[in-house]
């Protein structure tokens, strides 16, 4: 009878074993599949944000000619010129590593600002040359206006493309039983552009039949 007592309790042990084995390894790999999916993810959020600063870079390297080509007219305001100068300059001292999405939402923030200062400072530069259309009717100045609305353009559709990406990841991340190891296996969760109208959309400029329309800065979504 105590033999086969033993033997039942060494089976129901065995038995357990198995069912907690079995158990571990649909864990694992669930897990396994939910970090390939977020690395994924992450890996086109990284993607996403890359292109946004090349387009943000397009534009810095685009000023030094607009601002050279403008303050070539008459009396022109120094002020607004010195104003495009300056944001430039410190819009280049707000750096984020190109190949990685920031996870800091007082980085991006602080980098959001900057461009933003930019945008805002290349709008009223555009809508004073207005005043000038001697200046506006030429041909070097109408091919950067019309490269730079162009990478205003692009600018606003990599932003959001960069915050769809975004929140694909952050609710893949959220989402159970991903969220419990996340952290564990530093998958934070990644900021959003935010909508700011008045900084971020492209400027509204109209020489005499050459303007267009601002595009929409793209919405938290």
């Amino acid at each position: 009878m105590g033999w086969t007592m033993k033997k039942t309790a060494l089976l129901g042990c065995v038995g357990l074993l198995i069912v907690l084995a079995v158990v571990a390894v649909i864990v694992v790999a669930a897990g396994s599949r939910g970090y390939n999916k977020l690395n994924t993810l992450s890996n086109d959020v990284d993607g996403k944000w890359a292109n946004v600063q090349a387009q943000y870079q397009r534009r810095n390297d685009l000023l030094p000619n607009l601002v050279s080509t403008v303050s070539g007219a008459a009396n022109f305001e120094k002020s607004t010129l010195t104003d495009v100068i300056n944001a430039r300059a410190s819009a280049t001292k707000v750096t984020i590593d190109p190949s990685h999405a920031p996870t800091d939402p007082a980085q991006l923030d602080a980098y959001q600002k900057a461009q933003g200062a930019v945008s805002s400072s290349l709008s009223r530069l555009l809508v004073s040359v207005e005043k000038y259309p001697e200046l506006s009717a030429t041909k070097g100045f109408r091919d950067l206006q019309a490269q730079i609305e162009g990478t205003e353009n692009r600018i606003a559709v990599s932003r959001n493309d960069f915050n769809g990406s975004t929140q694909a990841y952050n609710t893949a991340r959220n989402a159970f039983p991903t969220v419990l190891y996340a952290s564990f296996v530093g998958m934070k969760e990644k900021p959003f552009f935010k909508a700011d109208d008045a900084a971020q959309s492209a400027p509204k400029v109209d020489f005499g039949g050459f303007g267009t329309t601002p595009a929409p800065a793209p919405a938290h979504p």
